[in-house]
């Protein structure tokens, strides 16, 4: 009897009412198809329309305001603005705060960015930028030949990478996710192989660079990155 009662109970919804009021915000945005620098609608008729009180919209769009959605203008009152992205995501980007489970998700991101770009660094390079990436893995030591990683060195020469392919929040991103990189790489998330494979080297992905093609700097990349993946493989089934 007391099972059939509980079984009766319906999920409580713990949102709060100025949670519920921000996502209705959004909606409402959205359904009016506003775009950026279009005036939101005010307060008042916002009140009117979701039926809450003024103190619990004015939250809701402090919120809206926080993440970047919609700013106050003066004689115009709040209007739509393209949000900083990665301005917001830079807060909580940080590794000691994440859990273990995104720390090894972030970490993939990247792997697979920069096996994907090759098509957009080859329709960018130019013959300077062969040169510049020569002079960084120049000073390379010779270890980085069979060397996993070094945080110095992959900043150089992928930060340079990204740079080739002109889109500005790739490499934004980029600079976000390398501490990351360099913070699992260390902390003892990922299985470590017992014998490193040879990989694909700095110097042998500029030579690619300059004489070969996509395909085959895609299948470096991937190659390059190889432990790297090798030890996420590791550690799933380990997990597993």
């Amino acid at each position: 009897m007391v099972d059939n009662i509980i079984n009766n109970f319906t999920t409580v919804d713990n949102s709060s009412l100025v949670d519920k009021v921000e996502a209705n915000l959004v909606e409402l945005l959205q359904n009016r198809k506003l775009k950026v620098g279009d005036v939101i609608p005010k307060e008042i008729e916002l009140v009117e329309t979701l039926g809450v009180s003024r103190t619990v919209i004015r939250e809701a769009l402090a919120r809206l305001r926080t993440m970047g959605l919609i700013e106050s203008k003066k004689k115009k009152g709040s209007v739509i603005t393209s949000p900083d992205i990665f301005g917001i995501m830079s807060k909580s980007m940080n590794p000691h705060i994440l859990d273990q489970e995104t720390l090894k998700e972030i970490f993939e991101i990247r792997l697979v960015l920069e096996i994907g770009m090759a098509d957009f660094i080859f329709q960018k390079i130019t013959k300077e930028d062969i040169n510049e990436l020569k002079e960084i893995v120049k000073n390379e030591p010779l270890s980085s030949e069979s060397h996993l990683f070094n945080i110095d060195h992959e900043i150089k020469f992928h930060g340079k990478l990204y740079e080739i392919t002109g889109n500005k929040t790739m490499k934004t991103f980029q600079r976000m996710l390398l501490p990351i990189f360099d913070y699992v790489h260390n902390s003892g998330l990922l299985q470590k192989q017992l014998e490193q494979k040879k990989f694909v080297s700095h110097k042998g992905l500029v030579d690619i660079l300059e004489n070969g093609s996509p395909e085959l700097f895609r299948n470096a990349m991937r190659n390059h990155l190889e432990n790297h993946f090798a030890r996420l493989i590791m550690s799933a089934e380990n997990v597993g």
